[in-house]
């Protein structure tokens, strides 16, 4: 129907009804006129998640496996009746992994960029409801985090991640020219970010790759020495001549050793260094609980990489996921590999090896000078009936099975010590051709709670905006024991943002019981004499007896209090009365 057709129905309409048009186009106006103001005070958005996450997340008595497929967006844990029990969603493919936390939320690495096999850019935490908490980018033309992530205890982050180096600072370094291609080489570096805001962290440690190079190629640039006397340098002509060089693609943590665990795929080989550092000592060969500094500690895999072997003694070949067997798990301690057999001699297959690292119960491992790392044989290798020519993993579970991730073909394993498949899945997501799995985690079923453990969760909500400087905003959250029955909770506040002027009715409580419910803390925060600027920051509060047991109160404060519009109300209508054509056609009516 045609624009005049509709305003001669409407005319014949209110006439019919025997009302003067004048009063009833007069009424309309108005009723209009009113929604549009009304709706210009609709708040679009009213709350924002801050507490860490729901904990009320459920685990079948069996355990579950996460997996995040490579081509699509969402996340999935799948029960052993192979049936999805839940779902995560996400704006980006993953880049690579994925974890699930003890809250029901994960953390997962994202895609940001296609510079290389494995990239990254950054990390997102996702809460069991599909709320944004955390959106962190390490990614600019000088850096770009890649492959893999690792939750550590205490609630920070570690991250591989590429640097890049100009040819010429390469050349100085000691590589060999014939070993450069292009004009850049990307060295491996891990930081550990600490989070400070829904979209902010604190790089609180960092080991770089280029602060322990040796080389022998040159005797007049840096790092030159005898590669086969220094097991604990890397070899910077050794290993790809491509610019990702190392292409580390996994990384796990040892709590109790303070270590961290690397797979150095362009080497075939495995590296051990100390976590326990601090930053000065991890570009240094002295500190930390080794005496060593950012040293290697350990490596296995591939002993020609530092000139102890030949290609007789590799046994790596292109392998990923490197991790440390769990505590209480059959093979506490060994580490298994999930080996890809890119190389190998003879028929390509894939494996999965263990070994038993010569280590003692101080973290420091044996060495023998001018004999390759122990072991000379791995404990136990479970000889695949696929070829997994990229990516993949393997993980020990607490049963003494290994869970196996044939990651090309999407395919999930669990296989018995005597190397028995008691299970498998077949991943159809997001569709059979696109279903490429990077790895998989398996979760065991939740332990029985310990008698008379308190358990902190906070609550609340701290967001400001459009505060004056200097203005003195208040909020509040609460603290609660949400452990066991009778269980007292003794809690404090340990750090909260540097900005601003920040004054709490209570900085520590104890003997907080489940049956008390929740203690709120009262804030007052004068905000910084800053115009026309954005805060951001966490509240930290710990359970006193337990470090490990603690909460996160995001908070923003956005100044100034106030902005001026020079559009005046009548402007304001005017400019949208040519976007409706009835309010338009009622006007006119009246104006006749």
């Amino acid at each position: 129907m045609g624009k005049k057709y509709i305003n001669t129905l409407l005319i014949k309409i209110l006439e019919a009804v025997n009302i003067k048009k004048y009063y009833i186009i007069r009424f309309i106006v108005f009723l209009i006129i009113s929604l549009l103001i009304t709706t210009c005070f609709v708040p679009l958005s009213l709350t924002y998640s801050i507490n860490k996450a729901d904990k009320s997340c459920s685990f079948i008595s069996e355990g579950q496996i996460l997996f995040a497929p490579m081509q699509s967006v969402y996340t999935y844990l799948l029960d052993s009746n192979k049936e999805i029990n839940h779902t995560w969603s996400c704006s980006y493919t993953p880049g690579e992994c994925v974890y699930l936390l003890e809250d029901g939320s994960i953390l997962r690495a994202i895609k940001l960029s296609l510079s290389g096999g494995g990239a990254g850019g950054g990390v997102q935490r996702i809460t069991w409801e599909d709320d944004l908490i955390w959106d962190y980018r390490y990614y600019t033309s000088d850096y770009l985090s890649h492959h893999d992530i690792e939750p550590l205890p205490n609630g920070n982050i570690l991250m591989i991640a590429w640097e890049t180096k100009t040819r010429a600072e390469a050349l100085d370094a000691g590589r060999d020219p014939a070993r450069l291609y292009g004009n850049y080489l990307w060295p491996d570096h891990v930081i550990e970010v600490q989070p400070t805001g829904p979209s902010s962290g604190d790089i609180v440690w960092e080991w770089h790759v280029w602060d322990h190079l040796i080389q022998d190629y040159d005797s007049d640039k840096k790092n030159y020495g005898v590669v086969e006397d220094h097991p604990e340098l890397i070899d910077i002509n050794f290993g790809s001549t491509t610019n990702d060089w190392l292409h580390s693609n996994s990384i796990d943590y040892h709590e109790e050793f303070d270590q961290i665990l690397l797979s150095v795929h362009n080497f075939n080989e495995i590296w051990v260094i100390d976590h326990s550092t601090t930053i000065e000592e991890a570009a240094g060969h002295t500190g930390g609980n080794s005496g060593k500094g950012g040293d290697l500690l350990y490596r296995w895999g591939n002993p020609r990489a530092y000139k102890a072997g030949s290609t007789t003694d590799q046994k790596f070949y292109g392998q990923h996921d490197a991790s440390w067997v769990e505590p209480g798990y059959p093979g506490e301690g060994n580490i298994l590999v999930f080996n890809n057999g890119v190389g190998r001699p003879g028929v390509d297959y894939t494996s999965i090896d263990e070994i038993v690292p010569p280590v003692d119960e101080s973290g420091n491992y044996e060495l023998t000078i001018g004999e390759p790392f122990e072991p000379e044989e791995q404990i136990w290798i479970y000889n695949t009936d696929f070829f997994a020519w990229f990516i993949g993993g393997a993980e020990r579970m607490p049963n003494g099975n290994t869970l196996i991730c044939n990651g090309p073909f999407g395919k999930i394993l669990d296989v018995t010590y005597d190397k028995d498949i008691v299970w498998q899945y077949q991943n159809t997501y997001p569709n059979p051709s696109q279903n490429n799995l990077f790895d998989v985690s398996y979760y065991p079923p939740e332990s029985p709670p310990k008698p008379d453990h308190p358990d902190l969760d906070c609550e609340g909500n701290l967001k400001w905006k459009n505060v004056g400087t200097s203005e003195i905003v208040y909020g509040d959250f609460q603290v609660i024991n949400i452990g066991d029955t009778g269980s007292l909770l003794n809690w404090s506040i340990v750090s909260f943002p540097e900005w601003g002027n920040w004054t709490f009715d209570a900085l520590s409580g104890v003997g907080l019981t489940p049956e008390d419910g929740s203690f709120t803390v009262n804030v007052a925060v004068v905000a910084p004499d800053v115009e026309d600027a954005e805060f951001e920051g966490y509240i930290r509060v710990e359970n006193q007896n337990d470090s490990y047991d603690y909460d996160i109160i995001s908070v923003s404060l956005k100044t100034p209090r106030q902005k001026t519009f020079n559009l005046s109300l009548f402007d304001f209508l005017m400019n949208r009365i040519n976007a409706c054509l009835v309010l338009k056609f009622l006007l006119q009516q009246i104006r006749k």
